[in-house]
């Protein structure tokens, strides 16, 4: 296998030199198309601050060919993208404020002050970042439990669906307790490409996304989650993407999950659609490089 693999880079470097950089980008899709991208995971999270080395050779080994990492704070942004620079053309970086901030008994609903003072840092690193995220809308009533404070959620949602305007840049988006808002709003600013990372909505409300052209994404959790099924089931796999939701949303919560888990949902996915992983694992990808349209560069 891999005297293989070295005599197939070697061909496409040779071939390669012939054509134009479009060309190459065709080229490089098709490559690209052989493996998996986790178009969700949290690489700046405290969780891999101690073995990030192992964790991302653990991924590549797995089939992984690119990282869509999100932050879920401000004090993300930089570890982000100097992950993006230690790892260039395998960790792609985004900025995003999550609608909840803090953590443990400190978690709460999303301010308008959490986002505004690191607005300047979307326009200094707009070259590096392929999307705005995570963001997005969680009304879960104990987090987000007065019309003050979804309001603001909504507030803050919407200035980042601006900047992702702003950038030509897809979104990367957070929905619990709130799928009819979330992609109401993101249809009613014309957003046309967004990513809904581990959806649980209604069905019907999914295929609302699925006619604004959204894409839906899946972490392996949801292989011991019999009601996703249906919802799986119903979105076209050319509106499905691939992720991970690294560190959380493994198949065991006690167990930390990694990008080279990926294989369990498009493992998953194929047996609920009856298909081969193979078809999974390529129209995937070409759906994550469809929309995040930076990993082609």
């Amino acid at each position: 296998m891999k005297r293989t693999n070295g005599l197939i880079t070697r061909f496409i470097y040779n071939f390669t030199q012939k054509f134009t950089r479009g060309q190459n980008i065709v080229i490089y899709t098709y490559i690209m198309t052989r493996g998996f991208i986790d178009c969700h995971c949290h690489l700046s999270a405290n969780e891999f601050t101690q073995d990030i080395d192992n964790v991302l050779l653990r991924a590549k080994k797995a089939g992984v060919k690119a990282l869509v990492a999100v932050t879920e704070g401000a004090s993300e942004f930089e570890k982000v993208i100097q992950l993006s620079k230690t790892y260039p053309g395998f960790v792609f970086p985004c900025f995003g404020i999550h609608p909840l901030q803090g953590s443990g008994q400190d978690l709460h609903s999303v301010k308008v002050q959490d986002l505004e003072p690191f607005l300047p840092l979307f326009q200094k690193y707009r070259d590096y970042i392929v999307a705005v995220g995570e963001i997005g809308l969680d009304f879960t009533p104990w987090f987000a439990n007065t019309a003050q404070e979804r309001d603001e959620q909504i507030k803050v949602f919407m200035k980042q669906l601006e900047i992702s305007k702003e950038l030509d840049l897809p979104v990367n988006v957070h929905s619990r307790s709130a799928a009819n808002v979330t992609i109401a709003t993101m249809k009613e600013l014309g957003i046309s490409q967004a990513l809904l990372h581990n959806f649980a909505g209604k069905p019907s409300v999914a295929m609302e996304g699925v006619q604004a052209g959204f894409y839906f994404s899946f972490p392996p959790a949801v292989s011991k989650n019999e009601q996703r099924a249906k919802l799986i089931k119903q979105i076209p796999l050319e509106h499905i993407c691939l992720e991970t939701d690294s560190p959380a949303l493994g198949t065991d919560k006690h167990v930390r999950n990694e990008p080279g888990n990926i294989m369990i949902c498009c493992e998953y996915i194929a047996k609920v659609k009856g298909i081969s992983s193979d078809a999974v694992m390529e129209v995937t990808t070409q759906n994550a490089l469809r929309l995040f349209s930076k990993l082609k560069s």
